[in-house]
C-alpha cells in the first residue's frame, strides 16, 4: 500500500532530521572528549612542571630582573627572575656556594683611589683574574649584587660605623670602591689617622667611619714603638675609642679576629691575671679563646650600656686566614685560584673554636640588645670565606722590593675581590630589618 505523498515526505523529511541529530550528538560528543583530554593532560603538566608555570605566571611581576642569554643557536632564551624577594625573606643568605659570574668586578685598581696598596694586588702584578669571576649563590634564593644607587638612596640621612682591625677597614673600603660608580665621598677625618677615618657623602647626608679597635676593649702596648710586642688586654673595660663614639650612628659593623693570635697579657679589675703565647714560664698560660671570649662578652655589654643607642649592630663573623704550608712567618702561602665547593673545606681546630666562641657571645648580647631597643644581625660570613682562599694578596701586596723579606698576606683581601660580597649581605639584611619594622 502507498502512503500518501505528503504522508511519505513528511516521513523522510523526520529521517533527514534523525541523521543530523545523531550527527549533531556525535560531533558534541567528539568535542568534549578532546577538551576533557586537553585539560588533564593540561593540568598533569602543571602538576609536574611548577617552576615553568610559576615562570610564566610570573613573569611581568619579575620583569626588572629577569636575565637573558643566548642558546647555541642564536635563540634568545629567557632565564627564570632571579629573585623572588618572599623567598629571600626565609632564605638562609649564608647557605649556598661560590657560582661563576661573568659580569665581575664592578670596579678596578683605576676606577677605586680609596684602597691601600696591600690591597691592590693588580698593581702589583697578579698574573690571574678568575678570583673575580665569582658570586655567592645561596642555596634556596638568590642574592642580589650591589646596586649603589640604590643603596644611596636607603642610606641617605644615615650613618655607618666600622669596628674593628684591618679587615674591618678592608671591608669599608671595599664599599667606598662599590660606591665610587655613583659617588665620591668627602674625607672629613678629625686626623690623618688611617686607623680613624671619617668619609661623608654630601648629597646625601651618609657619613661612613672607620673606629680602630683591634681587641675590642681597652688595650695599651707594652712598647709603644713596637706594635710586634704584645699589647696589655684590659678584658672587662671598655675601649672608649668606639664605644661612646657610635651612640648616634644609625648602623655599626662590628668584627674582630686575628689580633688575637698573636702574644697578649690579659688584665681584669687592673690585675694581671695571665697570658697568651708569652714566653715566660712562671705565669698562668691562656688557651686562644680565652681573650676572645672576654672581649667580646665585654663589647657587647659596652653596646648595650649606650642609653641613647637605637640603631643596628651587624657581627660578622669570625674570618680564617688561608696559609698553607706553613705559618705566616715560616713560608705559609695561598696560591690557589679559585674557590671550594661546600663539601671541600670544614673549618677546624682553632677556627672552629674562635667561631663558636664568637656565636656564643652574640647571642648574650642579642638578649641584652632586647631591653634597650637595640637591633643586632649575624652577618654569619665564616664557611662562605672558608671557601675563597683564592681571594687574598698572597705575595701581590707590594712590589718585588729587593734584598727583603716580605711574609705573604693570607688575611686580608684582593679590591676588587671576595669580600665585595659583605656589602651584598649588609644590604639584603637592611632590608629585611626594615621589612620587619
Amino acid at each position: 500500500m502507498k502512503l500518501h505523498a505528503s504522508y511519505e515526505g513528511k516521513i523522510q523529511h523526520l529521517a533527514r532530521s534523525k541523521t543530523s541529530s545523531k550527527v549533531v550528538q556525535f560531533v558534541i560528543l567528539t568535542l568534549s572528549v578532546i577538551l576533557v583530554f586537553i585539560y588533564y593532560h593540561y593540568t598533569h603538566y602543571i602538576l609536574e612542571k611548577p617552576n615553568s608555570i610559576q615562570f610564566h605566571t610570573n613573569a611581568n611581576l619579575h620583569a626588572r630582573s629577569i636575565t637573558t642569554r643566548k642558546d647555541v643557536n642564536d635563540q634568545k632564551v629567557v632565564l627564570k627572575p632571579i629573585s623572588n624577594s618572599r623567598s629571600n625573606k626565609s632564605c638562609d643568605l649564608f647557605s649556598g656556594e661560590w657560582v661563576v659570574n661573568p659580569d665581575g668586578p664592578y670596579y678596578t685598581n683605576e676606577t677605586c683611589q680609596m684602597m691601600q696598596q696591600h690591597q691592590n694586588c693588580m698593581k702589583f702584578g697578579r698574573p690571574d683574574r678568575d678570583f673575580l669571576k665569582w658570586r655567592w649563590k645561596p642555596n634556596d634564593c638568590e642574592l642580589q649584587v650591589f646596586d649603589p644607587v640604590k643603596f644611596m638612596e636607603m642610606m641617605k640621612g644615615k650613618s655607618l660605623a666600622f669596628v674593628g682591625d684591618s679587615v674591618a677597614r678592608n671591608h669599608m673600603q671595599s664599599l667606598i670602591c662599590l660606591l665610587t660608580r655613583v659617588t665620591y665621598p668627602t674625607d672629613v677625618s678629625n686626623s690623618s689617622d688611617e686607623n680613624f677615618k671619617r668619609y661623608e657623602y654630601l648629597e646625601y647626608n651618609f657619613t661612613i667611619s672607620m673606629f680602630w679597635s683591634p681587641y675590642l676593649v681597652k688595650a695599651e702596648k707594652t712598647n709603644p714603638q713596637d706594635v710586634s710586642q704584645p699589647f696589655k688586654l684590659y678584658l672587662d673595660e671598655f675601649d672608649e675609642s668606639w664605644t661612646f663614639e657610635i651612640e648616634n650612628y644609625n648602623y655599626v659593623i662590628i668584627s674582630s679576629g686575628q689580633w688575637f693570635f698573636r702574644p697578649i697579657y690579659f688584665y681584669t679589675n687592673r690585675s694581671f691575671i695571665g697570658c697568651l703565647y708569652c714566653s715566660e714560664s712562671d705565669i698562668r698560660h691562656y688557651p686562644t679563646t680565652f681573650g676572645y671570649q672576654k672581649a667580646w662578652r665585654t663589647a657587647f655589654r659596652a653596646i648595650n650600656s649606650l642609653k641613647n643607642f637605637k640603631g643596628m649592630v651587624f657581627l660578622r663573623s669570625f674570618v680564617a686566614s688561608h696559609f698553607e704550608g706553613g705559618d705566616w712567618n715560616k713560608g705559609g702561602d695561598c696560591v690557589r685560584t679559585k674557590p671550594f665547593k661546600s663539601n671541600e673545606s670544614v673549618m677546624a681546630d682553632f677556627n672552629l673554636e674562635m667561631y663558636n666562641t664568637q656565636l656564643q657571645e652574640y647571642k648574650i648580647g642579642e638578649v641584652g640588645g632586647r631591653k634597650n631597643e637595640i637591633k643586632f644581625s649575624l652577618m654569619d660570613v665564616t664557611q662562605i670565606m672558608q671557601m675563597r682562599p683564592d681571594g687574598h694578596p698572597s705575595k701581590y701586596g707590594h712590589g718585588p722590593y729587593k734584598n727583603a723579606s716580605w711574609p705573604s698576606d693570607c688575611v686580608h683581601w684582593c679590591l676588587p675581590g671576595p669580600i665585595d660580597v659583605w656589602n651584598d649581605f649588609l644590604v639584603e639584611l637592611i632590608k629585611r630589618e626594615e621589612t620587619n619594622r
